[in-house]
Formats: C-alpha cells, structure tokens, sequence
C-alpha cells in the first residue's frame, strides 16, 4: 500500500502542534496578556482603584520623579561596575578549573556554584548580618587594627552599593562560571597544547584562544546579566531596604513600594515596568548587534 508523503508531513506537523498548543497557551495567558493589560494599566493615572485616562502621562512625570530617577541610576551603577568584574571573575575561574591537571576540580567548581542555590532572601540577610556594625567583617577590621570601632556599612551611601555589589558578585559569578564551562568543554584541549608548544604565555592563551571561541556564550551571560540586573529587587528589599534614604533602592524595588507600600499607584507602577522592558530590550539589542560579528 503506497502513503502520501505528503499526508504524511501533514500529520507530523499537526502533532507538532498539538504539543506545541498547551505551552503556547499558558503562554499567552500568563504573560501576553498581562504585559498588554500592564501596558493599558500604564496609561491610566489615580490612587488604587480609582483610575482614568491619562495617555503617556505617567511616562512623563516618572522623569520628573527623584526617586525613580536616583533608582534609575543605581541599577546602571550595579550595571556597570557589578556586571564586567562577575563576567570576567566568571570567566577566569572557569579558565581555571578547566585545567586537565588541576585535582579535586568537582569540589572547586561545586564551592563556587553552591552560592548560586541558596536561597535571595537568606543570602541578603547573612551578607546585612556580616557587614552590621557588629558584623564579623568590622570584627576582623577591628582586629586587624584598621577601624578603632565599627563602621555602619549600610548607612553610608557609596559602602551600602558596594555591599549590595558584593553580595551580587558572590552569588551569581559561579552560575555565570558554569555556562563558561560548558563552553569550554567543546574546544579541543589539543588547541591549547599547540599554543602552549607554539610557546603562548598564559595570559595570550586566555585572550587569543578562550575569549574569541567562547564569544557566543560570553554574549549570552552579558544579556542574562544586563537583564537580571536592571530587574534587581531582593538585595535592594532584603540587603540595605533601599536605604539610607533611597540610596539603593532600584526601579523593581520602587516598583513594589508604588504598588504595595505606599497608597497605590497603580498607573505610574505599569509606566516604570515599561521603562525597564524597553531598557532591557535596547541593551539586549545593543549586544547583540555588537557581538554578532558574522561576514
């Protein structure tokens, strides 16, 4: 009996659909939807539930809005000083234990993930109890003969972002390390062994070999990365609570506080929400067209 190819690829396709729909669906349920309620949200201004037409006015009293602006800046800080130093602390711990000779490489590579598992809200409490002014960090700066007494690292401006910096830097720098790795396990080791005969000192070995072939995934950590960071909310809420006087705060965080702390602005919360999807969506685009080389 002869089949119809192409009855054939007709039913394949259908059953390709047919997995594909439920996915599709919650899809469009879970996140379309919203994010075009958001947006209609978005163009409506008043206090709770008290709401009415207002057009692109909220996108324009945002900023004019000081809090959002100093939000606004403080996740390009965390940006542009957390982002580069994780992806290339990443990158050189994952240069590192892919070393064929190096022992115990399992226990190294899990030390360094496990951050990555603990949970946001634990970790930002165990990084404010360590750099409280009774802290273990001002204990062994007290000890060591540094500080006379205990300095309150969460009350000064510029130490409470290098914390939050910190904190940020210790949990995700290892879950940046593991895609590094993966990365690294499809080059072949033979290519670093002609290097390393062709005499290639370490340092030209990382910067001529491992940065150029390992360009796909650095782009993809640095969209994840740019992405995770202008979304920052549990170190701003757990770590420094925004404060002092919302030096830390980010745009997530006030976010929150416009929608469930303070009376709620409903409108001017979907507005904001829009700046950091269009932020996103512009810094992603950016990369991508800077780091796609391709003839």
């Amino acid at each position: 009996m002869k089949v119809n190819p192409m009855s054939l690829i007709q039913k394949q396709r259908m059953a390709g659909w047919i997995f594909l729909a439920p996915a599709t669906l919650l899809i469009v349920i879970m996140s379309f939807i919203p994010m075009i309620q958001a947006f209609l949200l978005s163009l409506q201004t008043g206090k709770g539930n008290q709401l009415s037409f207002a057009g692109l006015y909220n996108y324009g009293r945002l900023f004019k809005d000081a809090i959002f602006v100093k939000s606004l800046m403080n996740s390009f800080i965390y940006l542009i000083v957390q982002v580069p130093i994780m992806l290339l602390l990443a990158l050189f711990l994952a240069s590192m234990l892919n070393n064929r000779d190096l022992k115990f490489k399992g226990l190294y590579r899990t030390a360094i993930f496990l951050p990555c598992a603990t949970s946001l809200v634990s970790y930002a409490i165990i990084f404010r109890s360590l750099f409280a002014v009774d802290g273990f960090i001002n204990v062994i700066l007290i000890k060591l003969g540094i500080l006379q007494t205990g300095y309150n690292f969460l009350a000064n401006p510029t130490s409470a972002r290098v914390v939050i910096i910190l904190a940020l830097l210790w949990r995700w720098t290892g879950y940046n390390m593991v895609f590094y790795l993966a990365g690294l396990q499809n080059i072949e080791y033979s290519v670093y062994e002609a290097a390393k005969i062709d005499g290639a000192t370490p340092f030209e070995t990382f910067w001529k070999i491992t940065v150029p072939l390992l360009k796909p995934t650095i782009l993809l950590t640095a969209i994840m990365s740019t992405t995770g960071t202008l979304q920052l909310f549990d170190e701003s809420v757990n770590l420094t609570n925004g404060g002092p006087a919302n030096a830390t705060i980010t745009m997530s965080h006030y976010i929150y506080n416009l929608s469930f702390k303070y009376v709620p602005n409903f409108g001017l919360a979907a507005a904001m929400s829009y700046i950091i999807l269009i932020l996103v969506a512009s810094l992603s685009f950016i990369q991508m067209k800077a780091g796609d080389r391709r003839d």
